[in-house]
């Protein structure tokens, strides 16, 4: 293979977990060009990347299918050896489908895998506990060995020093926000484990730019005054080195929960409506998974978070001891 493009235009924790199919790619075609497409957004994660070559940024937002187009002649002239599609919808299925390339894989659930030059069965749910990276790596399954790939990002020296100018002592990071309410641990329950953590530890806020009024709010609700609130200021691979050398990340089952695990950072991962069986769960050396010891029948209520709870009482996130959250910085 001279030629490799990997497609992956879902949300940002989505590419973060198809690093993995690159790394072993790369370790198995050491000379291939690989290439990588991805929505606009999520190209940070990439910067300086150290064998990765062309990044293909969609944007879906203004534009889309004129974006899509253009990206697909571009596809069309490199004339890839190898299309990797881990992307199940119909956008990336077509430039799979159309990309001219010898070889094209992709998941049977795309609309458009009837025209790839393979097809392979999308496994998930709760009696299939596949993680995400073991479905994504099936699809290269029959190139190298059986070896499993981890999620991997570089934070560059610049990344690591911009963190260390910033925070100087022993801290731990926050992340509060989700895009899904509810995957987002509760606000209140937030401030309940705040009032607990040891005073000694600073305490990191991160997210976008959308999420620094909510880190905001936590910490003058709980009195947290030894805190950063580093929501928007930091970019995704500074983002990742701050996580790095945390002593602990608490995080939603959301995209930063996989940035810990690209830099085998510290987690602390609270699942409110999901579960991890669906295979998205942490997987740092040093990983805790916090969710409900009742048995609720509603839970899992489905594969993705919701805007509001369907039986409107979210216990499955406010029945989470927040005691023994803490109880992991003993």
């Amino acid at each position: 293979m001279k030629k490799i493009l990997i497609i992956q235009t879902a949300f940002l924790g989505d590419v973060v977990l198809a690093t993995p199919v690159a790394e072993k790619l790369h370790r198995i075609f050491p000379t291939a060009e690989i290439d990588f497409l991805l929505r606009k957004g999520n190209e940070g994660l990439f910067t300086d990347h150290p064998f990765l070559r062309t990044i293909y940024i969609w944007d879906r937002k203004t534009n889309k299918y004129k974006n899509l187009l253009h990206i697909l002649n571009k596809i069309r002239h490199c004339r890839y050896d190898l299309v990797v599609n881990l992307h199940r919808f119909g956008s990336s299925g077509f430039i799979t489908a159309f990309s001219k390339a010898t070889h094209t894989v992709g998941f049977n659930k795309n609309p458009f895998s009837l025209f790839f030059s393979k097809r392979i069965k999308h496994i998930i749910g709760l009696k299939n506990t596949l993680h995400e990276i073991d479905r994504n790596q099936s699809l290269i399954a029959e190139y190298g060995n059986a070896e499993r790939f981890m999620p991997c990002l570089y934070p560059s020296e610049q990344d690591f020093l911009k963190i260390r100018n910033k925070v100087k002592g022993d801290y731990i990071c926050i992340a509060p926000a989700s895009v899904w309410f509810t995957k987002q641990f509760p606000k209140e329950k937030w401030i309940e484990l705040l009032k607990i953590l040891p005073e000694s530890l600073e305490v990191c806020f991160i997210g976008a730019d959308s999420d620094k009024v909510l880190c905001q709010e936590l910490i003058d609700e709980s009195g947290c005054v030894n805190s950063i609130n580093f929501a928007g200021e930091l970019n995704l691979l500074e983002t990742a080195a701050l996580m790095k050398n945390a002593r602990m990340n608490y995080v939603n089952d959301s995209a930063p929960m996989h940035i810990a695990s690209a830099v085998n950072a510290p987690v602390s991962a609270i699942f409110c409506s999901t579960v991890p069986a669906f295979g998205f769960g942490p997987l740092s050396d040093i990983k805790y998974v916090f969710e409900t010891e009742e048995k609720l029948d509603c839970r899992p209520c489905g594969l993705h978070g919701f805007m509001r709870c369907p039986e409107n009482h979210f216990e499955c996130a406010y029945s989470i001891d927040t005691d023994k959250m803490a109880d992991v910085l003993k």
